[in-house]
């Protein structure tokens, strides 16, 4: 990346550089961070947004793809905090929690974990908070935001966008374990994210751009989801979808 401050002389890098240090909000605060999202743009996107580490204070030491890169790039680098898409090859967000276990337990130095996802889904929520998670924030947010809510996380606080607070509340408020619902766990992650999506009235050409993959990706998963589902048509899928509150 090219220096901003060249061609304006050391007194003006100087200063530029000691604007940097203070101009933005981190107020000497410094946190190490790992990307693990299994879509590469997305995470340079984050990367661009978030880590220029002179303005915001969060430092991105590692990414992973899948969950056996989260393991090792966690246990390698030892974060304090852990952006975690919870849809990941490999067994997804949760299965990345249960093996950072003793990491997440460590009252030393504990690596704490925020899911950053797409999904806005009850069941994806309360998964990873019961596996770990401090928080859970869904992609909209918007990159101030999310800085302020890596450091509140490095600090011990729980953070949820706005709506999803009320999942956690409920769920650890119940005693009464979920019912299972054996059509949908027919489905795979991906499946649902696609479901969820259709039933809300995408287009096929806003779930690729939204998930990232191709419009001929999203093709198939609808043809897997009518097909596992017993369904014709998208419309018998949103009143399916619907009927169970998953939109």
């Amino acid at each position: 990346m090219s220096d901003p401050t060249e061609g304006h002389g050391t007194a003006g890098a100087d200063e530029a550089a000691e604007s940097a240090r203070t101009a933005g909000g981190a107020e000497g605060r410094h946190v190490r961070v790992v990307l693990v999202d299994d879509h590469r743009m997305f995470r340079t996107g984050v990367q661009a947004e978030i880590g220029q580490t002179a303005q915001t204070g969060v430092e991105v030491v590692g990414e992973a793809a899948d969950v056996d890169q989260a393991v090792t790039v966690i246990t390698a680098t030892r974060p304090e905090v852990v952006l975690l898409d919870v849809h990941l090859p490999g067994g997804g967000g949760v299965e990345v929690l249960r093996r950072c276990a003793p990491l997440m337990a460590d009252a030393e130095q504990p690596v704490r974990f925020l899911a950053l996802s797409v999904s806005d889904a009850a069941e994806d929520v309360i998964g990873v908070i019961r596996g770990g998670a401090r928080g859970y924030v869904t992609k909209t947010i918007t990159g101030s935001d999310l800085v302020d809510s890596v450091f509140r996380v490095q600090e011990g606080d729980a953070v949820f966008s706005p709506r999803l607070a009320g999942f956690v509340l409920d769920a650890f408020a119940s005693t009464d374990a979920p019912p299972v619902d054996e059509d949908l766990d027919r489905l795979t992650q991906r499946e649902r994210e696609v479901l969820r999506l259709i039933a809300r009235g995408y287009a096929y050409k806003e779930i690729a751009k939204q998930l990232y993959i191709s419009v001929k990706t999203v093709e198939s998963h609808v043809s897997a989801v009518l097909r596992k589902l017993q369904l014709s048509n998208r419309h018998e899928l949103t009143r399916w979808a619907t009927a169970r509150r998953l939109v």
